[in-house]
């Protein structure tokens, strides 16, 4: 998929890079795979702001993606590829050899009519999910388990993708994104492939309006405001004291944010690249 430049009609397509539509095929989702989100505003249930610059913004519907792949042995057909407005990535329609339907993210170089599968004793080939185990080291992989069953919680956004680069006993190590190496159970399913629209990253909203589509309001610089709004605050035209907080107080630059006993600390060989 290219990222399409528009002619500089007006101030907001001059510097926008719009994202391409050829890789879908259909436009309207699935009515019983969908959702229809409440918008908050960033407001809780008692009506008071807990979030800033949050309101306004499209309506959309969330839809109900299949992140365990626990269907075993039954393969599925890709009907379509589809826009998730909640999402980076693009989605795949499938329809099962029984007659069930759901939505899956969508990897690159998948292609409507190609057959996928989930299970143990399955060729490695994109789409198809599989255990740690099973697939060949050096393999790219997306939708990784942390624990077994728990559905997938790693590698799901435009683009990204796993590399399996070793496996020990009842482990298998995994190359992050982010370049950090950390162990995973065998038992975790992962899908073959990395995620689709990888041109993500190279998109540019081309002015404010669009991120008022999509529900973010601007937001104010902390040193703009007042004292009594956030540590911040204040000072005598643009000097303002203290060392950079959050709204609350917390240090913003250089603390340590990470739980000291987090639970997945031993399963970390190698930290991220600063």
């Amino acid at each position: 998929m290219a990222l399409r430049k528009l002619r500089p009609v007006t101030a907001g397509t001059r510097h926008r890079l719009s994202p391409g539509f050829e890789d879908i095929t259909e436009s309207k989702p699935e009515k019983s795979l969908v959702v229809t989100i409440k918008k908050t505003g960033g407001r809780n249930n008692s009506g008071r702001m807990t979030m800033r610059y949050i309101g306004g913004g499209h309506k959309q519907k969330i839809r109900l993606i299949d992140f365990k792949r626990d269907r075993f042995g039954i393969p599925a057909v890709v009907k379509s590829i589809e826009y998730d407005p909640t999402r980076t990535a693009r989605i795949a329609k499938l329809f099962y050899a029984d007659g069930q339907k759901s939505y899956i993210i969508a990897p690159q170089g998948i292609k409507v009519g190609q057959t996928v599968i989930s299970g143990d004793n399955i060729a490695p080939e994109v789409g198809n999910a599989l255990p740690l185990s099973k697939i060949p080291i050096g393999t790219i992989v997306h939708n990784v388990e942390v624990k077994p069953g728990s559905g997938a919680s790693i590698a799901r956004s435009a683009g990204s993708f796993v590399q399996l680069v070793a496996r020990e006993s009842v482990y298998a190590t995994l190359k992050m994104p982010s370049g950090e190496m950390r162990n995973v159970l065998v038992k975790c399913l992962a899908t073959v492939g990395a995620v689709s629209n990888a041109e993500h990253m190279n998109e540019k909203v081309g002015k404010a309006g669009r991120s008022r589509w999509r529900g973010i309001r601007p937001r104010t610089r902390a040193v703009a405001m007042n004292p009594v709004d956030h540590p911040m605050g204040g000072g005598e035209g643009r000097a303002s004291g203290g060392h950079p907080r959050s709204r609350k107080g917390l240090l913003a630059k250089g603390k340590k944010t990470r739980h000291p006993k987090k639970y997945s600390d031993g399963l970390i060989i190698a930290r991220r690249k600063k």
